[in-house]
């Protein structure tokens, strides 16, 4: 793990907030020039503290959409059978996030997919047709209260 001092923090925080964010905007903040910090960046890529830049998608803008949580427990967790898993749970475009677990499942699933049908599609035939996959259970989103890509660096 690599140490991050307040510049960096500040740096970090920043680009978290707006990737596009000018290195001139950031530097006045540190009370730095430009060159220094955009060296720093360039070192915190090249570290992969900063793993890569994307946009982030409204998804209420683009089309209409669910979110589910699926817990998912397994009938053998061998680790060839968990990597197994994981493998198939990587290929699919509806798994927004996955999660190895301790406790009473295995995996949590965040799932994004347009309605109630596409999520029975899903669940009944991609997820549970999984080999080795002996319970499912999900949680449907009413309302997102907070949602954040932010960092906590604090």
């Amino acid at each position: 793990m690599r140490e991050i001092d307040s510049i960096d923090g500040v740096i970090l925080q920043q680009l978290q907030s707006n990737a596009k964010m000018d290195v001139r905007k950031i530097a006045s903040m540190v009370n730095m020039t430009k060159t220094p910090v955009y060296e720093r960046i360039k070192k915190l890529e090249n570290n992969g503290v900063i793993s890569k830049y994307v946009a982030i998608v409204n998804r209420k803008k683009v089309k209409s959409s669910m979110v589910v949580f699926c817990f998912v427990s397994l009938e053998v967790q061998k680790i060839e059978k968990i990597e197994q898993f994981r493998k198939a749970i990587s290929k699919m475009p509806e798994v927004m996030e996955c999660y190895l677990m301790g406790g009473a499942n295995d995996f949590l699933l965040k799932v994004i997919v347009a309605d109630l049908d596409a999520y029975h599609h899903f669940s009944s035939g991609k997820l549970a047709g999984l080999p080795n996959v002996s319970q499912i259970q999900s949680s449907f989103v009413l309302d997102e209260v907070k949602y954040s890509t932010v960092l906590p660096l604090a």
